[in-house]
């Protein structure tokens, strides 16, 4: 960690914006630096110094980290606008049994049993799958957040009621929760300014007392007699 910047990396889908806004208003010392990468490079890049925190996809390798979950995403499938899926709100996964389901290489959901038929390759990135859905050559689920950022005109999605769900978690080394890194644990968390888990919060000084004023606080009322 340097005294100049924080760094803090996070996968695709996350967006860190409203947090960095708030990073910006309380820690305006030290700027944050934010760094994109796939979700394969950031806990490494995390482990050998290169950034000082990141947000990842859980499950990840917890030796010598502290990890926080923070929340669930909503799990979609992506089909073309014509597909029959379209036409409904929300599907199950039983709904997708006849469907070419495209497994990426970079695939971030966790399954105990793929729904549908394995798709006629492997893309090696969700990149690379949602072209092939846009060619009609199967369908692709996924992390809503991924859908929005790989959102074309041709495409839509709609929810998987019952697919496992990808978990987005703040992970840092567990010998560097710093100042800075409580600072940011407190901002995700949605901690006030004043909490007392993050840095002291910096009070001004007291302003000193004019002449007159001091002349004032040193009278005491007088207390009225009683008839």
């Amino acid at each position: 960690m340097t005294d100049s910047e924080f760094r803090l990396a996070y996968v695709p889908g996350v967006t860190p914006a409203k947090w960095a806004g708030v990073w910006a208003e309380r820690v305006r010392e030290v700027p944050l630096r934010l760094l994109q990468m796939p979700a394969t490079e950031v806990v490494p890049l995390l482990r050998s110094g290169g950034v000082d925190a990141a947000f990842v996809r859980l499950p990840v390798d917890r030796e010598a980290l502290h990890v926080i979950p923070l929340y669930l995403e909503t799990t979609v499938v992506v089909v073309p606008k014509d597909h029959a899926v379209a036409a409904v709100e929300e599907v199950e996964l039983a709904d997708l049994a006849d469907e070419d389901v495209f497994e990426p290489l970079d695939e971030v959901l966790t399954w105990d049993d793929r729904p549908g038929q394995a798709a006629f390759t492997r893309p090696e990135s969700t990149a690379g799958a949602i072209e092939l859905v846009a060619s009609g050559a199967g369908v692709l689920l996924l992390p809503q957040s991924l859908a929005r950022l790989h959102h074309r005109r041709d495409l839509t999605y709609r929810t998987v009621t019952d697919a496992p769900q990808s978990q987005i978690g703040l992970a840092w080394l567990d010998t560097e929760t710093t100042d800075l890194m409580e600072e940011l644990i407190g901002i995700v968390r949605g901690r006030t300014p004043n909490s007392s888990r993050g840095r002291n919060p910096r009070q001004e000084p007291a302003r000193k007392k004019t002449p007159q004023q001091r002349s004032t606080s040193k009278k005491r009322p007088q207390k009225r007699r009683r008839r």
